[in-house]
């Protein structure tokens, strides 16, 4: 006999908490199972120096729902922001470096024409990004099918399509799916504010800027709003972990048992249906409801056997896309470093060295054959500027998303790893000449330290690519599409499924929604 009023979440990340707590206000009862000695999964915080704290693996907070932060009280749970509104610092190796806050663009040498074009760019793929954000706190139409609920769905996709405007529709369907590179030409001159463009458009993906879908990965990363501000980027008090952090308290305000050290080793199946989990000691746990907030793979392959499953699906699982291809660069600085040109109310910003869109296609040609970039591209923040509680008094912390660095690289990266670090250091070096002084630890995170770490497939923190073939009712592949999956009584609600990764939450909202309405596929 199983629990029908109880629902287990396989693995306390956002989307899970997100998920537990919406079931349980539902009425449901909830245990929320998280391997990992605290909740979070990839949005956590943690000491990686003595005294030094970073984001281990999300660094920034851009995609949070708006409605979901207010539905979940976080605010009253302890979520706050210590720096809004990032402007990103396109870093130029003289030191002429470009500012761009939101329409505004200055320095670099930038043309009257650029600065009149970013205002029209970001006009339209702010609109375009809004639609999405739309789709994206709603599960995805099936197409083809006559159930009332899928063709209300697909109704309301056309709708919102057709309220952009004759011109505006015209101009995403033309674009959605292409490449982010053609885009920027037609647009821009300026070399450095392409470059910094191009970069939102690929990171974090297996993605060169000449890639499609970098378009449709761009308008994903300025779906959300922070502070009321469309694609804005902001720094959590006490790092992406206070954001978890006031989830997990949201979660257990309503009910929900949050257990951590718990590993789950399989999802129990009789017949068709799950009926509970059990644990790595042993520890069997009844419910006729259970959510993975794990990767597709992991959950379909490790959690339920693929003996369990049809064996198309199982086919359209071992398709899905999944490498990870940036790695995460944490230092413990003695002091601010210096960055030539920057001045020092800049260095809390965003900083992005992708000094051209062709030198960030030219970095991702090395990952295209398993080697690291040689000069790649990077994110780089310095949050313990707005946050003094991440590093000893006077002492810094400096993290940064490196592009690109292959999940399957050549030789290893037990071999790789030391030759890597050095060569971001060096690329580092060309802008902040007193870096190496500066260091007094240093970890870099690869993929396939990120796959064991936070038990991603893949090192891939979206949970599968983001594209328009992994997209929607795509994802993470038909017959699991609206976050119910073949079996009775399994759903999904990680970043594997619909609308993909990021720290948002819709996913858990959206899969809530699907379980207590008595989703089905």
């Amino acid at each position: 006999m199983t629990d029908s009023k109880r629902v287990i979440i396989v693995g306390g990340g956002h989307n899970g908490l997100v998920c537990a707590t919406y079931l349980a206000k539902g009425g449901k009862e909830v245990i929320v199972l998280e391997a990992a000695n605290e909740m979070g999964g990839a949005a956590v915080t943690r000491e990686f120096s003595p005294g030094f704290k970073v984001s281990a693996c999300a660094h920034l907070l851009n995609l949070l729902d708006p409605t979901i932060e207010t539905e979940l009280a976080l605010k009253s749970h302890g979520l706050r922001l210590a720096k809004t509104n990032l402007k990103t610092i396109a870093l130029a190796e003289d030191g002429n470096h470009l500012q761009i806050d939101g329409n505004r663009v200055s320095g670099g040498g930038v043309s009257d024409s650029d600065t009149t074009a970013l205002v029209k760019y970001r006009r339209r793929m702010d609109r375009f990004a809004k639609l999405l954000g739309r789709l994206y706190s709603r599960k995805p139409p099936r197409i083809g099918v006559s159930n009332p609920s899928d063709l209300f769905g697909a109704a309301k996709l056309a709708l919102d399509m057709r309220l952009l405007g004759r011109e505006d529709m015209r101009e995403f369907l033309r674009i959605a799916g292409i490449n982010i590179y053609d885009i920027l030409e037609e647009y821009f001159d300026s070399p450095l504010l392409k470059g910094a463009l191009s970069f939102d458009g690929v990171l974090g993906t297996h993605l060169g800027p000449r890639s499609n879908n970098s378009v449709f990965t761009t308008l994903h990363r300025m779906s959300g709003r922070i502070g009321g501000k469309q694609g804005a980027l902001a720094y959590p008090a006490g790092g992406m972990g206070a954001v978890t952090a006031a989830l997990a308290a949201a979660a257990a305000s309503k009910g929900v048992t949050l257990r951590t050290a718990s590993p789950v080793a399989r999802i129990l199946v009789d017949g068709d249906r799950v009926t509970g989990v059990e644990l790595e000691g042993g520890e069997q746990i009844s419910a006729d409801t259970v959510v993975s907030n794990a990767d597709p793979r992991t959950t379909f392959f490790k959690l339920i056997g693929a003996r369990n499953l049809d064996a198309g699906f199982v086919r359209k699982i071992q398709h899905i896309r999944m490498r990870g291809n940036a790695a995460k660069l944490h230092l413990a600085l003695k002091t601010l470093p210096t960055f030539t040109g920057v001045e020092p109310d800049q260095l809390g910003e965003r900083l992005v060295i992708a000094p051209d869109s062709a030198y960030v296609e030219r970095a991702f040609d090395h990952a295209k054959y398993g080697e690291y970039s040689s000069s790649p591209a990077l994110e780089i923040t310095i949050p313990s500027i707005h946050d003094a509680s991440l590093a000893p008094d006077g002492q810094h912390v400096l993290s940064a998303i490196v592009q690109y660095a292959p999940y399957e690289l050549k030789g290893g990266w037990e071999a790789g790893r030391e030759a890597f670090t050095n060569v971001v250091l060096d690329q580092l070096s060309r802008y902040a000449p007193d870096i190496r002084q500066q260091i007094t630890h240093t970890e870099l995170l690869t993929p396939a330290d990120i796959e064991r770490e936070f038990r991603i497939t893949g090192g891939h923190w979206h949970h599968g690519e983001l594209a328009l073939d992994q997209a929607l009712m795509m994802r993470p592949v038909p017959g699991a599409a609206q976050y119910a999956t073949p079996l009775s009584g399994l759903f999904l609600c990680g970043a594997g499924c619909h609308p993909g990764g990021g720290v948002m939450g819709h996913a858990g909202r959206n899969a809530a929604t699907a379980v207590l309405s008595g989703g089905s596929r």
